[in-house]
């Protein structure tokens, strides 16, 4: 009984999405521990290639597919990746704390009922593709707006194989398909191609492990950091 609510929730929301005319927003979860310049690189990418009016990174308060051992505070991941998306349409944000929900599809459900007029572009990368069958609902997630993948060196393969792609390959649309609110609709999966970026923030961690000390320190002589989105204070700048 609840999937069958669950499955008409979502046709819902696919069907609300195509009335849909406010600005269309990319959305980019991630733990941004830290952000770097991939992150940059893929989101101005999709923002001109999808025409999005802006791209919204949502820094994750913690990720159930990763470890917490080595995780940089929240306030101050918001505030690495802040640095990084200056002078650019992205807004950063750690909403989800805010919503209160730790897994990405009751996010994307919160979201699209606090901005109604908004129309959203889940953002992702064929890594993440791999894994997307362990996520929470993940077929409802692809019902409540379209995915848009861009390629990653190395995951472009697996990501074809992967168990979600067999169920999602059947929703591919052509890029054009996103630029005409008449035919917004989900699920509905575009695949974006684009020069390699080997950037990552594991490399990172790695050449400079003392990054989350550094940036905690830098972050307190700045004072408090602002939610991108929500315009409020991210609590633990000093943690």
């Amino acid at each position: 009984m609840a999937g069958a609510r669950d499955r008409a929730g979502a046709a819902l929301n696919g069907r609300s999405a195509r009335r849909r005319g406010g600005p269309v927003t990319g959305l980019l979860g991630g733990s941004f521990n830290p952000a770097h310049g991939g992150h940059r690189r893929i989101s101005l990418f999709a923002m001109e290639a999808l025409a999005l009016d802006e791209v919204w990174w949502l820094v994750s308060p913690g990720n159930p597919l990763k470890p917490a051992k080595g995780m940089a505070p929240l306030a101050v991941r918001v505030a690495s990746a802040r640095r990084m998306a200056r002078r650019t349409r992205i807004r950063v944000t750690a909403i989800e704390r805010q919503l209160g929900t730790r897994y990405t599809v009751d996010t994307l459900k919160k979201l699209l009922r606090r901005y109604p007029k908004r129309r959203f572009v889940w953002l992702m990368g064929t890594d993440n593709l791999v894994q997307l069958h362990l996520w929470r609902d993940w077929r409802t997630i692809a019902r409540l707006m379209p995915i848009a993948v861009i390629s990653r060196p190395g995951y472009d393969a697996v990501a074809l194989a992967s168990p979600a792609m067999a169920w999602l390959g059947r929703f591919r649309r052509p890029l054009t398909s996103l630029r005409g609110p008449e035919r917004w609709s989900a699920p509905a999966l575009v695949t974006l191609q684009f020069d390699p970026d080997t950037r990552s923030a594991t490399a990172i961690r790695r050449a400079d492990p003392d990054w989350a000390r550094k940036s905690a320190e830098r972050l307190s002589r700045i004072g408090h950091c602002r939610d991108g989105v929500t315009y409020r204070p991210i609590p633990g700048e000093a943690a």
